[in-house]
């Protein structure tokens, strides 16, 4: 069966490209919902998980028909191993917008606890990263992705500031714990959005450059 290699890896491309616009789009939910108070956004993130796995699977089928029948090298080679990897993290990423949208729905029916001043950096900083690593994704542009990997950092230390709000907040105001632990929860999950996006970025240097830089320093 023949394959028209060049078309197959403009409309991978393509559909990859519409996998990170659908998650970046629950990222920015959440975070309005988060932001805004509006419960209503967070339940349409935690009610929408179907569409991003069926383009997860139809990517990854896709990728494994190619790698079948068309023996492709080279960059074509990368490409494909790159979406494999990349739908995997976009999958994960979106599967972690779900779980804050379900602890924000939560922390509003426990009681009212102020979010820490951090949380709307965390949150902001988490979307740039994404923002950036598709941008990147599209313009195969390694030097933005090679930014993105050292942003990580802004989020790591934002991160670590609201664990201390936590553990401050915690024994000042026990009756709140529980939703204390909830917001703990939220900024652990936007910080590992942050990790998928710094991995994404790395599969995108190794898919422009053919360069494995996952192990090496930010």
């Amino acid at each position: 069966m023949a394959v028209d290699l060049r078309n197959e890896m403009v409309e991978l491309r393509r559909n990859l490209l519409a996998m990170g616009a659908a998650v970046e789009q629950r990222v920015t939910r959440v975070i309005e919902s988060m932001i805004e108070g509006d419960l209503s956004l967070a339940e349409s993130v935690k009610a929408g998980d179907a569409e991003v796995d069926r383009m997860e699977l139809e990517l990854e089928a896709d990728c494994m028909r190619l790698l079948a029948l068309a023996q492709p090298v080279a960059g074509d080679l990368r490409l494909i191993l790159a979406v494999i990897r990349i739908s995997g993290q976009l999958e994960r990423v979106a599967d972690l917008a779900r779980g804050v949208a379900k602890k924000l729905i939560k922390v509003s029916a426990i009681e009212t606890l102020a979010m820490p001043p951090a949380m709307t950096d965390l949150a902001f900083a988490t979307r740039t990263q994404l923002s950036d690593v598709l941008a990147a994704l599209a313009n195969e542009d390694a030097a933005l992705c090679r930014q993105v990997r050292r942003s990580d950092q802004r989020v790591d230390d934002l991160y670590k500031e609201i664990l201390i709000w936590g553990r401050e907040e915690i024994p000042q105001h026990p009756d709140s714990a529980q939703a204390a632990i909830d917001i703990l929860t939220i900024a652990q999950r936007f910080e590992r959005i942050a990790d998928m996006t710094t991995n994404i970025a790395e599969d995108v240097i190794f898919m422009v450059e053919g360069r494995v830089v996952r192990h090496e320093a930010h």
